[in-house]
């Protein structure tokens, strides 16, 4: 990975290479720079100790010091452990003690203060790097000077063979325990060389706002790197409309959500519009909707689109900076209306597959004829193979396909079949032209639109713990955040209205009483508590009657058959989520 480096300084040597925004300011960074930061932190990491093998976590939001970290350690042959912000204190304890970390970096006073509930119960301590100024840490450029000027970095790169360990990503799994997914040189480095055919040659700068936690920023921001586009951290979501602004990308990578904010945005001013104005937005938002895949659209269509570009999306575009070449959008599944419209507007969106276990591409689409579908996830790589088993499972097979679990042969013997298929767990389908769609999921696991797991069981287990909660179902497949369908225990339920004094006529009529909800948003709130942030249910609805086996929602054993509950209470997932709808 690290000779992206190297191919960087021969080709594309650059005075801005890569640059953050902190307090309102750019800083950015030269090639020369980039190159002597990563240099200087592995002469310090092996001054401290560090050696090929070992685990390095880092928790930070996206800024340079994000790369001179990774490849400073990649270098080394060590390998980086990338931790969420928004973890679990016992999700961070778990990770920073199964894989064995040496050294961590963090970068601000308030994610140090997040990280010290997973550090304090560790069994050894363990030796912080800051980023910025943190009590009780070790400064960032202090560290940096330790190094030893005489070490023969080159020596040590030629040692890492492209097998070896690149980093260390831990997942949600259903047992509620990340895992460790293991991803070698080999494995990214066959993704990005398999997806690069995707950026055109007009591709030359663009901003980056998703964790780079997650192997989807990064190993986009690798392949930035592999051909010499510039990389723009965004200060904070806060400030991203602004900061696209003032880089003006030619594209950045995102969620389904971020568009749906921008859709949703754009929707409300054209909704605030009046008379001949709104008509004309209206106009062009119905005729974007109807958009067919380049080539597909008739010349009248063109014609009207030309119209509605110079009327109205344009404005569109301007509030992206105005030079969008194309948006890649993945962790969750996008809504094809969103894809069309967006492209309508002269904002391609190419929506693509993959898992962290692929390093994580499967498919994607592209921006050529032939190469773009509405409705799939585009088409597979060319490196890899994939096919689909008798009961629909999606199974790949290629060399972007993980080392295994981490200290975890079982899990990766359940994922990993004997001809050396992944099992991904979706189900899917692949045309004759070669489009992979994604139909549903054979696990229950599910993803929210803002691409993060959540594993159902595990929180509907904890929330039977309230004594005030008979059944319980946890939902959000696609949504902006996981809600829940709670069954009252009503025998608890009565006693306690018994003793608020609140009468009691009816099942139906409890549930809509105020005091009655406001006790169990106190019951949803405190089961929330030491789950991540993107787990916690933000919405709840309480219904009259338990699910039962003769009504088909339960199993003989008395499982859930979700999709036959999901389907009963279609109206009350619509109240839930009625702010999604348009």
């Amino acid at each position: 990975m690290f000779d992206i480096l190297k191919n960087y300084e021969d080709n594309f040597s650059k005075e801005e290479m890569v640059s953050g925004k902190f307090g309102g300011q750019w800083k950015a960074y030269s090639t020369d720079e980039f190159i002597a930061n990563v240099n200087a932190l592995s002469r310090a990491l092996l001054k401290f100790g560090i050696k090929k093998g070992d685990k390095i976590a880092l928790m930070s939001a996206n800024r340079p010091e994000w790369n001179f970290c990774d490849f400073g350690v990649i270098q080394l042959g060590a390998a980086i452990v990338p931790l969420y912000p928004t973890l679990s204190k016992q999700d961070l304890q778990h990770i920073l003690t199964d894989a064995d970390v040496k050294l961590i970096f963090v970068s601000t006073p308030e994610l140090y203060e997040k990280l010290k509930e997973g550090v304090d119960n560790l069994p050894t301590s363990v030796e912080v790097i800051s980023f910025d100024a943190v009590p009780g840490t070790t400064a960032w450029d202090d560290f940096l000077k330790t190094g030893d000027q005489d070490s023969d970095l080159e020596e040590l790169k030629s040692q890492i063979k492209e097998d070896d360990l690149l980093t260390l990503i831990y997942t949600s799994g259903t047992t509620g325990k990340p895992k460790g997914v293991c991803l070698s040189h080999r494995n990214i480095v066959s993704n990005i060389l398999a997806s690069r055919h995707l950026f055109p040659a007009d591709y030359k700068k663009a901003i980056s706002f998703l964790p780079l936690s997650h192997v989807f920023e990064r190993m986009v921001v690798y392949m930035y790197f592999s051909l010499g586009i510039e990389v723009h951290y965004a200060e904070s979501m806060d400030t991203i409309i602004d900061d696209i602004k003032e880089v003006k990308p030619d594209g950045f990578t995102t969620v389904p959500r971020v568009l749906e904010k921008v859709y949703d945005a754009i929707y409300a001013k054209g909704k605030a519009l009046t008379g001949v104005k709104k008509s004309i937005f209206f106009w062009a938002l119905n005729l974007g909707l109807n958009y067919k895949e380049p080539g597909k659209n008739s010349f009248l269509y063109n014609f009207q689109l030309k119209i509605a570009r110079k009327l109205v999306f344009k404005q569109w575009q301007a509030a992206l900076g105005g030079n969008i070449v194309a948006l890649i959008s993945g962790g969750a599944a996008l809504q094809e209306r969103l894809a069309r419209v967006f492209w309508a507007a002269g904002i391609p969106v190419l929506e693509g597959y993959g898992l962290t276990e692929t390093s994580p591409v499967i498919s994607v689409n592209g921006l050529q004829p032939g190469q773009i579908r509405f409705g799939t996830v585009g088409k597979v790589l060319s490196n890899l193979e994939v096919k689909i088993a008798e009961d629909g499972e999606l199974l790949c097979k290629g060399p972007s396909i993980f080392m295994g679990y981490y200290q975890n042969e079982e899990a990766t013997t359940e994922i990993m079949d004997d001809e050396g298929f992944l099992h991904t767990g979706d189900i899917g389908e692949l045309s004759k032209e070669g489009f992979l769609k994604i139909t549903d999921r054979k696990k229950e696991m599910f993803k929210t639109s803002g691409g993060k797991y959540i594993a159902p069981q595990v929180l509907e287990n904890k929330f039977m713990e309230s004594l005030f909660i008979a059944q319980v179902m946890i939902v959000g497949e696609g949504r902006r955040f996981p809600s829940a369908l709670i069954v009252p225990a009503f025998d608890k339920l009565k006693s306690w209205c018994k003793i608020k004094g609140i009468k009691w006529q009816s099942n139906d009529e409890i549930i809509e009483n105020k005091q009655v909800i406001d006790k169990y948003q106190r019951e949803v709130d405190l089961m929330n508590k030491g789950f991540g942030h993107w787990e916690q249910i933000k919405k709840f609805v309480l219904l009259p009657k338990e699910w039962s086996i003769d009504a088909g929602e339960l199993t003989p054993k008395l499982s859930l058959r979700r999709k036959v509950i999901l389907s009963n209470h279609a109206e009350e997932l619509d109240e839930i989520y009625k702010e999604e709808r348009k």
